[in-house]
Order: C-alpha cells, then structure tokens, then sequence
C-alpha cells in the first residue's frame, strides 16, 4: 500500500509539473513576443526622430559672410537650397520620418490591442521592402551630401577656391550634423530590415 501511495504521489506531482509547464508556456512566449514588438516600434521612433532632426538641421543651415580671394573680400550666402544634394537628402530623409510615423502609428495600435503589429507574411514582405529601399535611399542622400560638403572644408586645389567652412563654420556644421542623422536613420532602417528578415524566417511555414 505504501508503495502504491507513493507511486501514485510521484505521478501527480509529474503531472502537476507537466500542467505547470502548459500553463506557464504560453505566457511566456506571449511575453517574448510583445518584447520583441516593443523592440521594433522603439527602432520606428527612434529612426522617425533621427529623420526629423536631419531635416531640421538641414533647412535652418544657412549663414552670410565675407571670404577673402586673392586680398579681396567677396560677400557670400550660403543656404542649404543653393545644393541639390542637400535637397535631396531632405526630401528622403522626411519621406522617411513619414514612413516611420505611419508603421509606429499602425504597430503601436496592434500593440496597445494585443495583436501582433506583423498581421501576415504579405505585410512582413511589404515592410521590408520598404525599410530595404528607404534606407538605400538614405545611404545615397547620405553620401551625395557628404561630397558636397567634403568640397565646401576642403575647397579644390590649385584653384583660387577656399575653405568654405571656415567662414561659413555654423552653416557646414549644421549640414554635417544632418548628415550624421542621416546615417543613423539609414542605420535603424537596416536593423528594422533585419529584424523583418527573422519574422519571415520564423514565420516561413
């Protein structure tokens, strides 16, 4: 009888463990899941405000001054509409900032409702698409606009050209600031990419 008794002690205790596990599995997984979501909406701020300071930066960066050439003092106005890099790097960069508010806006509603911010295969495709050609674009805006400001520090040899930036120091550094959030944007886009790439891959059945 004792022995009995007891055997049937171990089981219940194994199947109480086995239920316990049942039980606590679910949750679990839920709960690393919306860790992971909470993860991807925090890229989608970050790379909006990183995408909202770039432009800011760039359509405040203009200054007046005087440049000496050659003993002569020449006026000059530099803006950042005077380049069409920097126009460019504007323009993708708050098409970008647009794209991030939208996915945050849609991901933060799915969060707050308990579902899945990824609804379907269709949709993981269709974001990643548009992280991967977004920050293509940032990557191209990015670097249009360093040469150009590369060319305004340096000037251009054996010319009469000179470094722009050391009139115009506030004006480049806004620009290469800009620059630098620019990078960053493109950046967060590519760990957002990424991690579309992992939900595909766990989601492929």
């Amino acid at each position: 009888m004792v022995s009995e008794e007891r055997i049937r002690g171990e089981e219940s205790k194994v199947a109480a463990l086995e239920s316990s596990g049942r039980m606590s599995g679910a949750p679990v997984g839920a709960r690393q899941r919306r860790r992971k979501e909470a993860v991807e909406l925090c890229l989608r701020l970050m790379c909006m405000a990183s995408s909202i300071v770039a432009v800011s930066l760039m359509v405040t960066a203009k200054q007046a001054t005087n440049v000496s050439i050659y003993g002569f003092s020449f006026p000059i106005n530099s803006k950042w509409s005077f380049s069409q890099s920097y126009e460019y790097l504007v323009g993708v960069s708050a098409a970008v900032a647009a794209h991030s508010l939208l996915q945050l806006l849609i991901g933060t509603s799915r969060f707050v409702r308990n579902s899945s911010i990824i609804p379907s295969r269709n949709y993981a495709w269709l974001i990643f698409a548009g992280d991967q050609a977004f920050a293509y674009a940032l990557m191209s805006a990015g670097s249009a606009a360093s040469g150009v400001t590369n060319l305004n520090r340096t000037g251009i040899r054996h010319t009469a050209l000179p470094n722009f930036c050391k009139p115009l120091h506030k004006f480049c550094d806004h620009v290469a600031i800009s620059i630098a959030f620019t990078f960053t944007s493109c950046f967060l886009l590519a760990i957002s990419a990424v991690q579309d790439v992992i939900w595909l891959t766990q989601h492929s059945s």
